[in-house]
């Protein structure tokens, strides 16, 4: 009994309550957001559209562009749609935060795919074409501002790093069957009953049945000899 309070006890210091971790993963999520929404200010406000700055090369530059469309500008005319699916994944993740309260590594997934989900949807939502365009057949198309760009790679943004990193780890956490409460998914059957610690043996009667000849034999071992005073007895007589 008090080894399994210890264990619990650990598991308890070890992992985050459902309260913490909502904390962490809102926390996580605003700061995302935050550094997300900053960088793209920055950009703008030091940036001509198309400009290139070298931080590190020929590794890394800082690349003003203006995406429409997905990586690579993949599906330039259909921005709703991607604007719809991270109405849906920012939804879904939400919804699934609710069973957060037994793994930090959830609970930073979580919090990373929805601040990176909400940066990149601000400007589908905040920027031009959608709030200065046609009106409601414009809105929520406006276009990602990405900056970091790096050889043979598409150009992207902090956003765009945290829903990577995110989407990475949570695969991984499925694939080892981490669920979000902390406990894993095994394919182990359970194991069989153990049978009850050993004590002495007894014997077991066998089944009452017609008696033999072998049942009638007395074993000359099993005879007790006369004691003393039988013995006086029988000269006495």
């Amino acid at each position: 009994m008090s080894k399994q309070l210890s264990e619990d006890h650990q598991r308890s210091t070890r992992n985050p309550s459902r309260r913490t971790a909502l904390i962490v993963a809102a926390a996580l999520a605003v700061f995302a957001w935050a550094a997300d929404q900053l960088t793209k200010v920055w950009v703008e406000t030091t940036m001509t559209l198309g400009e290139q700055t070298e931080v590190l090369p020929p590794v890394l530059y800082w690349r003003y562009h203006l995406n429409p469309g997905a990586a690579f500008s993949m599906g330039t005319d259909y921005t709703w749609i991607f604007t719809l699916i991270m109405i849906v994944v920012l939804g879904y993740v939400g919804f699934k935060s609710r069973e957060l309260g037994g793994s930090w590594l959830w609970t930073l997934g979580l919090g990373g795919l929805a601040g990176g989900v909400a940066g990149n949807l601000t400007d589908r939502i905040f920027r031009d074409p959608s709030m200065n365009g046609e009106g409601i057949s414009t809105f929520g198309q406006g276009h990602v501002v990405d900056f970091i760009a790096v050889p043979n790679f598409a150009i992207f943004n902090i956003a765009d790093s945290f829903i990577v990193c995110s989407i990475i780890g949570i695969c991984t956490m499925m694939l080892f069957g981490l669920n979000l409460d902390g406990t894993r998914e095994t394919n182990e059957t359970p194991a069989a009953a153990e049978p009850e610690a050993a004590g002495p043996e007894t014997a077991v009667p066998e089944a009452a049945g017609p008696e033999t000849a072998e049942s009638k034999t007395v074993n000359p071992t099993t005879v007790k000899p006369k004691t003393a005073n039988t013995d006086a007895a029988e000269t006495d007589t």
